[in-house]
């Protein structure tokens, strides 16, 4: 009995309590050291002139980012992870290691805005040429569009602020057809919802400071890789000289945790007002991927095992004023970026530099980070925002 017990490999959820870090290596103690490190001190200069000693300088790596590494790759089933100062760093970091002057990149219309700010800056003055498709255009558009010098292609599903959703793995196989590496962000799902390397992706980006932190006081990104991809990754990381900090690591090794008992508090509540607000007068729409009269709800399905607790609604007409007016009459949400933290937030989704996946046409777009509040509390305030924006239009 207890060698079949030795071959059941472990849910995800017991992988997460007891990945990155063995309690018998550090004195028993069930959570790893923070280790605030700088200079590395050795035995003697033959280990100094080597590679003999596994720590070498506090940039390369303790044994606090290498616990955080190790359950981020297990989560991810990468064979490696990197750690970055934030989010947006573990957008540019493989961008900047796979990408050189004369390049093409292909990035998806509704990415993070932080990535296009990227590509238009930064990598212009490379001389890297980013082009944007629409998330819609499918594997064969995808094809039309690669080039001899594509190298990159970046993908986000769902997509920033709007939801549309991509077919990960043909997108993924077209790619490859054209010697391009695939590169995704996706932290509105995290590994627990969606595993990007086991449908083709190359490099999984992670804002860790959403979700895996989940209480809106750290900043951390990663990306995690395959075998192929990781060696280049990982000599830019040390090249250009980023890595996480220590006690921001600790924390999202903490939050990790509870990521997947908060994870289902988020689904389950927003899926509960999303339903809800569909029916709402003063709505136009609800951008949000798990409900079935969602555009892209069927590739949704297929490829993820669940949904978090972001998404927007379109308000039927109007525009600054009218988001303003719902936003101000809130109580409950903060007005406030970021999310996947504990607490609700909106905010009104500028969606002026997209190229061709234009903003919804009905009115402007809210985006909501449903949090850990009772429901029924936030489904009163959202009312009220609601109720806000009717009261502008009869005054």
């Amino acid at each position: 009995m207890a060698d079949d017990q030795e071959h059941i490999v472990p849910g995800v959820r017991t992988r997460i309590m007891h990945g990155g870090h063995a309690p018998s290596a550090f004195h028993g103690f069930v959570n790893p050291p923070v280790v605030r490190a700088s200079t590395v001190l050795f035995p003697d200069t033959q280990t100094m002139r080597g590679n003999g000693q596994k720590y070498r300088y506090g940039l390369r790596g303790t044994p606090t980012t290498d616990a955080l590494e190790a359950m981020l790759s297990e989560l991810e089933g990468a064979h490696n992870t990197v750690l970055v100062p934030s989010g947006l760093a573990a957008v540019t970091l493989p961008l900047l290691a796979f990408l050189s002057a004369g390049d093409h990149l292909l990035v998806v219309d509704s990415v993070y805005s932080p990535t296009r700010q990227f590509a238009g800056s930064v990598l212009k003055r490379m001389g890297v040429e980013t082009e944007y498709f629409h998330p819609s255009i499918g594997a064969e558009g995808l094809a039309r569009l690669m080039r001899p010098t594509t190298r990159v292609v970046f993908l986000e599903a769902p997509g920033s602020n709007t939801f549309e959703m991509l077919d990960v793995r043909a997108m993924s196989d077209v790619a490859h057809a054209g010697n391009a590496v695939v590169m995704m962000d996706n932290t509105w799902a995290t590994p627990l919802f969606f595993r990007p390397l086991e449908h083709g992706v190359d490099l999984s980006i992670h804002a860790l400071t959403k979700y895996p932190g989940g209480h809106s006081d750290l900043m951390l990104g990663s990306v995690s890789a395959t075998q192929e991809s990781f060696g280049r990754l990982r000599e830019t990381q040390m090249a250009i000289g980023i890595n996480g900090a220590p006690d921001d690591t600790y924390l999202v090794i903490r939050g990790l945790k509870t990521m997947a008992v908060r994870l289902e508090h988020h689904q389950r509540a927003a899926l509960q007002l999303a339903e809800w607000l569909e029916g709402m007068p003063g709505v136009a729409r609800v951008l949000h991927p798990a409900l079935p009269g969602f555009d892209g709800h069927a590739l949704w399905k297929r490829q993820f095992s669940g949904a978090s607790g972001l998404f927007s609604i379109v308000l039927a007409g109007g525009g600054d004023t009218e988001a303003a007016a719902f936003l101000d009459a809130l109580r409950i949400f903060g007005l406030g970026y970021s999310w996947g933290g504990f607490e609700s937030l909106a905010v009104y989704c500028n969606l002026a530099d997209r190229t061709v996946a234009k903003a919804p046409s009905e009115g402007p777009v809210i985006r909501l980070q449903i949090g850990l509040e009772d429901p029924e509390d936030l489904q009163r305030d959202l009312e009220a925002g609601l109720a806000a924006v009717t009261a502008l239009r009869q005054a």
